[in-house]
C-alpha cells in the first residue's frame, strides 16, 4: 500500500491512505489519523489501512479525493531517529579520488553511518530555506526505508524483517561547512540541515520484484534546473543492505519503530572509454560527485553548487513507467 501525511495545522499531519497510480487519497480516519499510530501498533491496524488501500484502487472508497503531493507533510513529519548510511561505495571512492586519497579498508567491511536531525523533516514541496549558497548547498538522492522496532544486536535478516515503508529522500548537505566540522573529529552537524522526504511512502511488497535482498531495483532520477543530471541504477551497487545498515544502527541500541534509515546517496561506478577516459554515463545524485569527476576528468571542479533559485527534482518510476513514491520537487529560496 500507499501512504502519505496531509497537511492539517499540526505538527504530525494526518494520515491518508493513496491510490496505487497516485491519483486518489483517503484519509485514514478511524484507523489512525497519523503514521506513527500505525507503526506503534502495525499489526493491527496495517490489514484496515490494506482494505482501505484495495477499495481505494477498486474505486468503491466512499470519500475519495485527488492526491496533491503539494499537501503533502514528510511521511513521517518527524522522527523518534533518522540514521543515514553511504552504502554506495562509488561514492566514497569518487569524492576521495578526487582528493587524492585511498578509501580504508574497513569501508569495505562495514557502512557509513551519522545520526541526522529528525525532529524536523520536510516534505517533498518544500523549499530548500535559510542557507547561504556561500555553504556548499548540494542535494543528495537517495532511498530511505521505515521501520519496525529492531532490537539490540539485531542480524541483518532481522533487520530486513522490520522494513515497514520505503521512500525518497533528498539529503541537503552544505559541502562548504562539512570539512571543518570533520576536521573536529565529532561528525556532521551544522552541514547537514532539515532532510526532505518523497510524498508517499510504500510497503515493500509495492516494489514487486524490483525489493530484492533489501535493495530496490530501479532507477532513481534527479534533475536539476529542469536538467536531468542523474539516471542512477539503485539496486546493484549498493554494497550494504538495508538489512546491513539496520543491524549496524542496532549494534549497540535498540530502534523504535519510526526509526529512519537512509541509503545514502544513490552512485553507479564510471566506465573507461577509448583512450582511457573514465566517463561516469548514469550520472550523478549530488553535485559533490559531479565535481569530483570533473576533478578526475580534467584536473579541476568547475560546477558550481546550488544557488537560489535552483530547482531540484527526485523520482523513482516503476517497471510499468509510473512514478512509485510521487516526486521530491524542491526550490532553494
Amino acid at each position: 500500500m500507499k501512504l502519505a501525511t496531509y497537511q492539517d495545522g499540526s505538527r504530525d499531519g494526518q494520515l491518508v491512505v493513496v491510490s496505487r497510480d497516485l491519483e486518489t487519497a483517503h484519509y485514514a480516519t478511524g484507523i489512525a489519523h497519523r503514521l506513527q499510530q500505525a507503526l506503534d501498533d502495525w499489526n493491527f491496524i496495517a490489514p484496515q489501512l490494506q482494505d482501505l488501500y484495495e477499495t481505494l484502487n477498486g474505486g468503491k472508497a466512499r470519500h475519495a479525493f485527488p492526491f496533491d503531493p503539494a499537501q503533502c507533510l514528510a511521511p513521517l513529519p518527524r522522527a523518534y531517529q533518522w540514521c543515514d548510511g553511504s552504502a554506495y561505495l562509488n561514492h566514497v571512492e569518487l569524492v576521495r579520488a578526487a582528493r587524492g586519497t585511498e578509501v580504508p579498508e574497513s569501508y569495505f567491511k562495514e557502512p557509513l553511518m551519522y545520526q541526522g536531525g529528525s525532529d524536523d523533516l520536510q516534505g517533498a514541496r518544500a523549499p530548500i530555506r535559510g542557507l547561504d549558497p556561500a555553504w556548499g548547498i548540494d542535494f543528495e538522492a537517495e532511498v530511505a526505508v521505515v521501520t519496525a522496532d529492531v532490537p539490540l544486536g539485531a542480524t541483518p535478516e532481522q533487520g530486513l524483517d522490520a522494513v515497514r515503508l520505503v521512500m525518497l529522500a533528498n539529503d541537503v548537505s552544505l559541502r562548504e561547512l562539512i570539512p571543518d566540522e570533520l576536521a573536529k573529529g565529532f561528525g556532521f552537524f551544522q552541514g547537514k540541515p532539515a532532510t526532505a522526504f518523497s510524498p508517499v511512502a510504500v510497503t515493500p511488497d509495492e516494489l514487486g520484484e524490483a525489493w530484492q535482498d533489501g535493495r530496490v531495483h530501479l532507477t532513481l532520477q534527479t534533475t536539476w534546473n529542469g536538467r536531468k543530471v542523474g539516471l542512477c541504477d539503485a539496486g546493484p551497487d549498493m554494497r550494504f543492505s538495508f538489512g546491513d545498515l539496520i543491524a549496524h544502527a542496532a549494534k549497540t541500541r535498540r530502534l523504535s519503530a519510526g526509526t529512519i534509515v537512509g541509503s545514502g546517496t544513490v552512485s553507479n561506478p564510471g566506465v573507461e572509454k577509448d583512450g582511457g577516459r573514465r566517463e561516469w554515463p548514469k550520472g550523478y545524485s549530488c553535485i559533490a560527485e559531479k565535481r569530483a569527476m570533473e576533478q578526475l576528468q580534467d584536473g579541476a571542479a568547475k560546477t558550481g553548487y546550488l544557488q537560489p533559485g535552483d530547482t531540484v527534482r527526485i523520482e523513482m518510476k516503476g517497471r510499468d513507467g509510473q512514478s512509485v513514491f510521487g516526486a521530491i520537487e524542491q526550490v532553494v529560496a
